[in-house]
């Protein structure tokens, strides 16, 4: 069993993730490097990540619950199987990639969150304008990023709202609630796969679990005053020091 620091610096992660994702994203950046820090090997340590952040993604749909009735229950489904497919692939992928192959992915991965994280702003304007000729790829694209999202957690988010508004979705706020729900089914699919395949700590998993639903609500109420520049400056500083991190003890 890890010491009582160790317990505090799980839980004070997990309590930041939450708060992060409720705000903005990236919690991830907070638990995984906490977990590898824990002594968790890199797979282990993501597929704990993964579960950990799972409960806060059902508050994030709840909160869009009218822009999602609003769609065609057909479109629902038909995305809601993909990104089920796309979770599961991705996990799969995790569990049979070697746990060295995977450490050396990890920087990578990390600096690749980071980047779309920071670029987000500026992705979703320059994407969100005129018509889309990828429209027809939308299927397509929205299997490799939930497939993605199911091998590593860390920006999926922002990649999904992304191409949700480079295919045409024009409404900022459709586009979220279909990021959040497929973000949501992709999650649970996947931590199911990790939990089958045996990749999930579970007693620090719960525990996280625990504070990071608690940070997810604090976030909540956080969101509405403080500033989104200084959120967003805190993830990507987060992120480069954990990338830099993680590339030198590659």
């Amino acid at each position: 069993m890890p010491d009582p620091l160790t317990w505090i610096i799980l839980a004070l992660a997990a309590f930041g993730g939450g708060m992060l994702n409720a705000i903005a994203g990236g919690g991830t950046f907070l638990t995984f490097p906490a977990l590898v820090w824990a002594g968790v090997p890199p797979i282990p340590a993501n597929a704990t990540s993964a579960l950990s952040v799972c409960p806060g993604y059902f508050g994030s749909v709840a909160g869009f619950r009218q822009e999602l009735a609003a769609l065609p229950r057909r479109l629902l489904a038909r995305e809601m199987l993909i990104s089920a497919v796309g979770g599961a692939a991705g996990a799969a992928l995790l569990l049979v990639t070697p746990s060295d192959v995977f450490s050396g992915i990890v920087p990578w991965l990390l600096l690749l969150a980071t980047v779309l994280f920071a670029a987000g702003p500026w992705l979703v304007r320059r994407v969100g304008s005129g018509a889309s000729p990828l429209a027809r790829w939308r299927n397509a694209g929205l299997l490799a990023g939930t497939s993605y999202g199911g091998y590593f957690n860390g920006g999926v988010g922002i990649l999904l709202l992304a191409w949700y508004l480079l295919v045409g979705e024009k409404n900022l706020n459709t586009a979220n609630a279909l990021k959040n729900l497929n973000s949501t089914v992709l999650s649970v699919v996947s931590v199911t796969a990790y939990a089958v395949g045996g990749a999930i700590v579970w007693t620090p998993a719960l525990v996280m679990a625990i504070f990071a639903a608690v940070g997810g609500f604090a976030g909540a109420r956080l969101a509405k005053w403080l500033p989104a520049f200084w959120v967003r400056t805190i993830v990507i500083g987060t992120g480069l020091v954990m990338t830099v991190i993680f590339f030198m003890r590659a």
